[in-house]
């Protein structure tokens, strides 16, 4: 074999190592934990920036006082994932934030102008018995509830509103989230022949969203 053929060889040779010692194999990308023990916190993804937001102040008559119930119906055959979320109701609700600087009383009478003091972040709540995860939760929640729904909405200062009182009546303003409040429950097939269900964990959630604002009401005293 000639020089230049031995060097053609090395090259090959060398070209094919090089290969075989930077390519690795795929590595898939964790897929959202269900596991058995409750995760409190929703994970960053899921957080909105208060440059995100959309304000929306008083909306007057939109907080539901009873729980809505959704039409989702139990399994009973073996039509589903081995475990699933179901929500079983929501109301419209209004998350405050739980800081000072964003809650205000004023009256009897006159007008108050308020603006947010303070920065913060109001989160998702979710409690429950059994076995849950609030990340499977919030992103059941995200194509059943409303894709507006987070796991954490940032609030910036700012916010100037203003709003007139009633005669003789307190005012109060409340900054928050326009988001809900749910009920959830979690469940397994039992597989087999039966093709049973069993509910094996249920809770409540309260979810903020994109939306926030002031809400107002008046009180006597």
């Amino acid at each position: 074999m000639g020089i230049s053929s031995r060097r053609a060889v090395t090259g090959v040779a060398t070209a094919l190592l090089l290969c075989f010692m930077t390519a690795g194999p795929a590595v898939a990308e964790d897929a959202p934990s269900d596991g058995a023990t409750p995760d409190g916190a929703a994970a960053d993804s899921t957080a909105i920036s208060a440059e995100q937001t959309t304000d929306v102040n008083d909306r007057q008559g939109w907080e539901d006082v009873d729980d809505q119930p959704l039409g989702e119906r139990t399994p009973t055959m073996c039509d589903r994932p081995e475990t699933w979320y179901t929500f079983t109701s929501k109301k419209n609700y209004h998350v405050p934030s739980w800081w000072n600087g964003t809650k205000y009383k004023d009256g009897p009478g006159g007008t108050m102008s308020v603006s947010v003091t303070r920065s913060g972040t109001i989160s998702l709540e979710v409690s429950g018995s059994g076995e849950w995860s609030a990340g499977a939760i919030l992103a059941k929640a995200k194509t059943t509830i409303s894709v507006k729904v987070a796991g954490s909405v940032s609030v910036a200062t700012g916010h100037s509103y203003s709003h007139d009182i009633s005669r003789n009546k307190y005012g109060h303003l409340q900054y928050g989230s326009w988001g809900y409040k749910t009920t959830w429950k979690k469940w397994r097939s039992s597989g087999g022949s039966s093709c049973n269900t069993v509910e094996i964990g249920h809770g409540t959630a309260t979810f903020p969203t994109s939306e926030t604002g002031w809400k107002y009401w008046e009180t006597s005293s």
